[in-house]
């Protein structure tokens, strides 16, 4: 590769970076701010930034009981931010659940498509895939009377199992490719030394696909976590709201608090950044394996 393709790829990555990135500057700034001071001058906030405090953090990460100087004088606060800690760890304990349970189902149903290659398994493959082409919100109606008739409304589990219902066919989208790149001689030779076909696939096939299923758990984390709109429907009572949800409250009729938006957003994204981070070596072997193999 000459020097200056070099020079292109590496000005065209930084560029495409500093897209990415760059819109978090100003929400981490903004974060560190009082409303107060972020609402007297908006273009101070990357020019010359005034004061820096933690205390939006502390409210929320008290639920609203850590007040401090900033916030000791104002008489209004959504109440989303009292809700933040339940929500943080309900998003957390759906998040998790659904990322294993759907990895699990994905697995077992990604292997059989990959081996066993019968018609009516591709065939369903791509009727389930095709039908999550329908816009979520269409759904909705039929998915909450439905919930409503087995008990599954108010609840983590009715999230649950609607995540679960929606991302499995993705996630067996990106197993399968990765799945049929392995040699059935590997498979093969286990069955010869006794091993069953579901051992086999257990004790030879799983272990190697450790890159795929770290890749495909960590884009269905990241898609559960910050899904919005299956618990705004199924769930109404505060104790069952998710993250996503408890951060839309923020916005009222009487005032949109910007400075805790932006916080609540920057700890919103701690985990899937920190999944991203120590799986990254996995993530990437997964998906290039699995697209240059398939």
């Amino acid at each position: 590769m000459s020097r200056r393709r070099r020079l292109a790829l590496w000005i065209l990555n930084v560029a495409v970076i500093a897209f990415l990135v760059g819109p978090l500057v100003p929400v981490v700034l903004g974060s560190l701010h009082s409303e107060k001071s972020l609402q007297q001058d908006v273009r101070s906030l990357l020019l010359r930034p005034r004061e820096f405090t933690t205390a939006n953090y502390r409210l929320i990460l008290s639920g609203g009981s850590e007040r401090g100087p900033i916030f000791e004088q104002v008489t209004y606060l959504p109440k989303s931010v009292e809700r933040f800690p339940a929500a943080f760890l309900n998003s957390l304990v759906v998040g998790i659940v659904v990322t294993v349970v759907t990895v699990i189902i994905a697995s077992l149903s990604a292997y059989t498509i990959a081996r066993l290659r019968l018609g009516w398994t591709r065939i369903l493959l791509r009727v389930s895939v095709a039908s999550r082409m329908i816009p979520l919100i269409v759904l909705m109606i039929p998915l909450y009377v439905m919930f409503r008739s087995y008990g599954l409304l108010n609840s983590l589990s009715g999230v649950i199992v609607a995540e679960i219902g929606f991302l499995l066919p993705y996630a067996v989208l990106i197993l399968v490719p990765y799945f049929a790149s392995f040699p059935s001689e590997l498979e093969d030779a286990a069955r010869i030394d006794g091993c069953t076909r579901f051992t086999a696939f257990l004790r030879v096939l799983l272990p190697l696909s450790a890159p795929g299923l770290a890749a495909c758990g960590v884009i269905v984390f990241v898609i559960s976590w910050h899904e919005l709109l299956i618990p705004l429907i199924v769930v109404s009572r505060p104790e069952f709201m998710t993250l996503p949800v408890v951060l839309a409250g923020l916005v009222s009729d009487y005032f949109v608090f910007f400075t805790l938006m932006m916080a609540i957003c920057l700890l919103g994204l701690l985990p899937t950044v920190a999944l991203v981070l120590l799986l990254r070596k996995y993530i990437v072997r997964g998906l290039v394996a699995g697209a240059l193999k398939g």
